[in-house]
């Protein structure tokens, strides 16, 4: 299998990349010559933003790409045009930002979408992006273009930093503020189970958009905040806080306590979507104890310092702050 794969190898493209070298695929790159891409990878340079960034690009042929672009839909209706007609199946890993706001709990692939085109370049913001390159493959490619709308991914080489905070807040040990309720359920993929069920639907020529992501309440908050305590082997101590008095304090969900959201709109927005389809196209989802383990072990193997997204904020809850709720 030749496997083209666009939109750098950081985070979910590395993980790609890795998954399908570990099935013998022949795999090609292409990006700005800024990242080391795995071994094994043949890399091809191209600024996809800049006028004949796809030159590169310009002869060969694929049996799939898979593209996991962020930015201005612009960069995939080029490179959809550019490859039509030379590669065999086009999927992306698009985002389940693309729904608009609010989403009623449990839905699925036919709620709205944010409005979009294919044709925004420059500052896109990151729903309009997702979705405005959906258009761009729908135009070229219709129904047979795979949109793999992705939640919240954690997992090794995550350059985001929500679970990498709280690893390390959790090594640091101590009293620990755990935004309540503990048994709060949580929707999220590992980054390595995003990576084979989107290879696996490659392999099979699957089209059109699913929801990839865990069932809601694969992992409680809970679960994952006592699995970090686990694998740091930390003395911390959890102090469950509900919800209504971290609200209250200004405390912000999902960037100073990263992953967490109280309930609400903004929590059945994002935590308890529908998972039917890609449940019934083979989506296994490992347990969130091998999920933070594993980031533990490649963040303490990286220093535990995690990359950061220059386009993203900087997540956490800083000391003092937590220090004082602890305090009441």
């Amino acid at each position: 299998m030749r496997l083209l794969l666009l939109g750098g190898t950081k985070f979910v493209g590395r993980v790609i990349a890795e998954e399908a070298l570990a099935r013998g695929w022949e795999v090609t790159a292409l990006n700005r010559g800024t990242q080391p891409a795995p071994e094994g990878v043949r890399v091809l340079t191209g600024d996809r933003t800049a006028e004949g960034g796809l030159a590169a690009l310009g002869s060969g042929e694929w049996d799939a790409v898979v593209d996991t672009w962020s930015w201005a839909p612009a960069a995939v209706r080029d490179s959809a045009r550019a490859l039509k007609g030379r590669v065999g199946h086009y999927a992306y890993i698009s985002s389940r930002s693309v729904y608009d706001y609010p989403l009623a709990a449990g839905g699925g692939e036919t709620a709205p979408v944010v409005a979009s085109s294919p044709d925004l370049t420059g500052e896109v913001p990151y729903a309009e992006a997702k979705r405005g390159a959906e258009l761009a493959l729908e135009a070229e490619y219709g129904g047979q273009a795979l949109l793999a709308r992705a939640g919240l991914i954690l997992g090794p080489y995550e350059d985001i930093g929500r679970l990498p905070w709280w690893l390390n807040r959790i090594a640091r040990g101590g009293p620990v503020l755990a935004p309540g309720p503990r048994d709060l359920a949580l929707q999220y993929i590992d980054v390595r189970d995003l990576a084979v069920w989107t290879l696996d639907a490659v392999a099979a020529r699957l089209g059109g958009p699913y929801n990839v992501v865990s069932p809601s309440g694969h992992a409680t908050m809970g679960e994952l905040l006592e699995a970090c305590v686990r694998a740091t082997g930390s003395d911390a101590e959890l102090r469950w806080t509900d919800p209504e008095r971290i609200l209250a304090a200004g405390v912000e969900p999902w960037t100073e306590l990263p992953i967490w959201l109280a309930p609400g709109e903004l929590y059945d927005y994002l935590h308890t979507g529908s998972v039917e389809r890609v449940v019934g196209a083979g989506l296994r989802c490992r347990p969130v104890a091998e999920t933070v383990e594993s980031t533990w072990a490649w963040l303490r193997g990286i220093g535990g310092t995690a990359p950061q997204r220059a386009d993203r904020v900087t997540v956490g809850l800083d000391p003092e702050r937590e220090a004082a709720l602890l305090r009441g």
